[in-house]
């Protein structure tokens, strides 16, 4: 049937949850939303689906994952993508960005080569919404997990290259503001509609501002290997994390799985930072979707070994968190449950959001006519009970 309609839901809408709701949709694309049945002819020729109470959310956009399932993205093959992709598909994420790590131009360019040839598979997949390129222009002190020996500056001659040969494919970039060059990138970025994000950094305030002036609109994983209030001879000097808060246009992502940032700092960032402003990522490895163990941070061929324990994946001597395994249904519920935000405000923070960030938010993120019929069904509990991409259920 090129028909569905989704009845007796509470649909969750960009302002809101609207009791009762049915949905419509057409060739995989969202017809009508509110539409009342007038007679039976209306339903005739459509599969309707019986929602029984339950929440209807347009499916979550994960704009910063690195793989799940076991898989990461740069393991170097285009079954590892399907694999980690598939893993964040049944969490309710119908739209990826698949996110690189600092590494060698050679396993970069063989990523973006997995990427264009994983794109072909349209089953039990999400939307393939682009490549996030985390790295390699980020300054060694904030490195984190990012490999040294392939940190960066950016010239104009190695970034154009990575650009030519990634092409239409890269819809966002991490950058480290303050290193020579940074700015110049992020006009290049902007021209040709790239998110340009500053992470990994120790950049000013007054830096982050003139990055704003070059296309920058987006802090890379709010708090989280960025620099903060410092003093130098007694002076009081700001940060990225105070930019976060100061400039009103400058929108974040968060890793809201109640570890990396506690639930009373998500209280402050929510009291202090308009919700539309804030996106909500994962920002998981390979150990997403899977059981506690041993488990590696980066590429199967020279990862970081790492435990998982308690939601979270650990350094072997537990003294430092070595990364996230959450899924962005999990975010959701700590948004809600832990947070204290509604339910439909932490799913446009997972939805409409990021695809707005992206520029996408024409096609993706929201329960509107004429976008494309990404839709989850999940209960008071956020646990996912169906997924649907393009009107298809993967789920």
């Amino acid at each position: 049937m090129d028909r569905i309609i989704f009845v007796n839901a509470r649909t969750v809408l960009p302002d809101g949850v609207k009791e009762g709701c049915n949905v419509s949709v057409r060739d995989g694309v969202i017809e009508t939303v509110g539409w009342e049945f007038r007679d039976d002819h209306e339903i005739c020729c459509a599969e309707v689906i019986d929602c029984k109470g339950m929440y209807l959310s347009p499916g979550f956009i994960d704009t910063h994952c690195h793989g799940g399932g076991g898989a990461d993205f740069m393991d170097g093959s285009p079954d590892d993508i399907l694999t980690a992709s598939r893993a964040h598909l049944k969490h309710g994420t119908t739209g990826i960005c698949p996110t690189t790590l600092t590494c060698s131009d050679e396993d970069l360019f063989c990523f973006f080569d997995a990427y264009k040839e994983a794109k072909r598979t349209l089953e039990q997949m999400p939307h393939l919404l682009g490549i996030h390129l985390e790295g390699p222009y980020f300054t060694a002190e904030q490195a984190g997990a990012q490999p040294l020996e392939y940190l960066a500056v950016p010239k104009r001659e190695h970034y154009l290259e990575i650009l030519k040969q990634g092409g239409s494919d890269i819809v966002k970039w991490s950058v480290a503001p303050e290193l020579p060059g940074s700015m110049e990138l992020g006009d290049e970025l902007n021209a040709r509609g790239i998110l340009a994000s500053m992470g990994h950094s120790n950049a000013r305030l007054e830096t982050a501002g003139e990055a704003m002036e070059h296309g920058y609109t987006q802090l890379t994983h709010f708090y989280s290997a960025m620099s903060s209030i410092v003093r130098e001879r007694g002076h009081r000097k700001l940060g990225l994390v105070e930019a976060g808060y100061l400039l009103e246009r400058l929108n974040i992502e968060i890793i809201a799985d109640g570890i990396h940032l506690p639930p009373e700092l998500l209280k402050l960032i929510l009291k202090c930072k308009d919700h539309e402003r804030i996106c909500l990522v994962t920002d998981s490895m390979r150990g997403a979707d899977m059981p506690d163990g041993p488990s590696l941070l980066g590429p199967m061929s020279h990862g970081v070994p790492v435990i998982i324990q308690d939601g979270i994946a650990n350094m072997p001597s537990f003294d430092s968190f070595a990364g996230s395994v959450a899924t962005t249904d999990r975010l959701v519920r700590v948004m809600t449950q832990k947070a204290g935000i509604p339910v439909w405000e932490a799913v446009k923070m997972a939805s409409l959001n990021p695809a707005a960030f992206l520029g996408m938010e024409d096609r993706y993120g929201s329960i509107e006519p004429g976008k494309s019929a990404d839709l989850l069904i999940f209960d008071d509990d956020i646990r996912i009970l169906s997924v649907y991409v393009s009107g298809i259920r993967q789920f």
